[in-house]
């Protein structure tokens, strides 16, 4: 489907009125080209005032940057089938006729051609952008609109990949090296702010800080669950931009918007992936789909969500353990059950690092790679033990 929309926004109409009364000299009758009047500027052969026809050079490192990516960036929308009951779709799982007329815009977000091979360009956006679809369309800066497939996404790095026809593509985004960024230097944010009313919106700032660890709720449930190694900057960056780039001076994407803290007392502070960081995961998902991790198979509780009581009742925990992994539950074929963990151990370190929660403990299980033998030291029933345990994807477990 292809269509090409051009819609005036009603969303904000500025109506601007004003009234000049300029009492201003009778000019000699030869004169045919405005004069500057130095007390009313430029001023016409009839004396009134009249706008300077002076170009100014407004090009600059940001204007340029700009117009290397610009045409690359895309609004994304997210189209979810809206049924007969509040709470939302039963029935098929196909797509229908019917289901299409149903589909209505749930959310848009932003993101980037990044690639064309052959008649197929993809793009890259966030998966909170396209999570919960049904349906999803790319729309262009120049309104074209076009349907767009999901080839996969990745939750725990807040990214996906689409797949578009690459017929209407007429620019694509390049990656720049995201380990050479300085302090300071200008950082320019593209995309859809508020929705695809202010599409192609563009913002400036610096880069504040690189490497910020930011606490990440990936199932909304209102408990932090990841922490994300981030860029921030002080471009502004609102509902709408995420998903979008985050460009250099040269014009290359360094990073791709994903978030912000937002408050009445915080101004100026936007994070965005990393672009060496979402590159890896970007071609796993173009290749596979999804991003294969290593597993450990177990469930996990923060010793800090456990009773000083409990600690000592049922853990049978020394005092002076103050951090920790509780194992809830053990997923029989995981590589813990091999192992030999059980229920109520308690995580203290892994492959030679202590960890004091959950997020820390996800974090170094991500970073061994499948096949991978990792000690584990642990509590149980009191007493300091460590296995070995080699590391195996889900699809392994038996």
């Amino acid at each position: 489907m292809k269509t090409k929309t051009k819609k005036w926004s009603s969303f904000l109409a500025l109506m601007l009125t004003s009234s000049f009364l300029v009492g201003c000299d009778l000019l000699d009758n030869d004169t045919t080209e405005p004069e500057e009047d130095t007390q009313n500027g430029v001023v016409d052969e009839d004396g009134r005032v009249t706008v300077s026809e002076m170009r100014v050079d407004v090009s600059s490192g940001i204007t340029d940057a700009v117009d290397v990516i610009d045409d690359a960036v895309v609004s994304i929308i997210n189209l979810q089938r809206i049924g007969d009951t509040p709470w939302g779709w039963y029935g098929e799982t196909e797509t229908t006729e019917e289901d299409e007329e149903n589909l209505l815009q749930a959310g848009t977000g932003s993101g980037a051609v990044y690639k064309v091979d052959g008649d197929t360009a993809y793009v890259f956006t966030n998966n909170h952008v396209i999570e919960g679809s049904d349906a999803i369309e790319v729309l262009f800066k120049d309104g074209t609109r076009i349907e767009a497939t999901v080839i996969g996404a990745d939750v725990w790095t807040d990214l996906a990949v689409l797949s578009i026809d690459a017929e209407e593509v007429s620019a694509v985004a390049e990656f720049g090296d995201s380990e050479n960024l300085t302090v300071g230097e200008p950082a320019i944010a593209i995309g859809s702010p508020l929705g695809t009313n202010f599409a192609s919106s563009v913002t400036s700032g610096i880069i504040s800080a690189v490497e910020r660890t930011v606490p990440v709720d990936t199932n909304m449930d209102g408990e932090m669950d990841w922490e994300m190694t981030a860029i921030q900057t002080d471009a502004a960056i609102n509902p709408g931009n995420s998903g979008g780039p985050l460009v250099n001076i040269a014009g290359q994407v360094i990073g791709i918007n994903s978030m912000k803290i937002s408050s009445s007392t915080i101004e100026g502070m936007g994070f965005a992936i990393p672009s060496n960081d979402a590159v890896d995961i970007i071609n796993q998902l173009e290749e596979d789909g999804e991003v294969v991790r290593p597993l450990l198979g177990v469930g996990m509780v923060d010793l800090s969500m456990v009773s000083p009581q409990q600690q000592q009742a049922i853990l049978n925990l020394p005092e002076d353990i103050d951090g920790g992994v509780v194992v809830a539950e053990v997923a029989t074929g995981s590589a813990a059950a091999d192992a030999g963990m059980e229920a109520n151990d308690v995580i203290v370190s892994f492959n030679g690092v202590d960890v004091q929660n959950g997020i820390e403990l996800r974090q170094e299980i991500y970073d061994t790679e499948i096949g991978q033998e990792v000690e584990v030291e642990f509590y149980r029933d009191g007493e300091l033990q460590s296995t070995t345990i080699t590391m195996r994807s889900s699809e392994e477990m038996i």
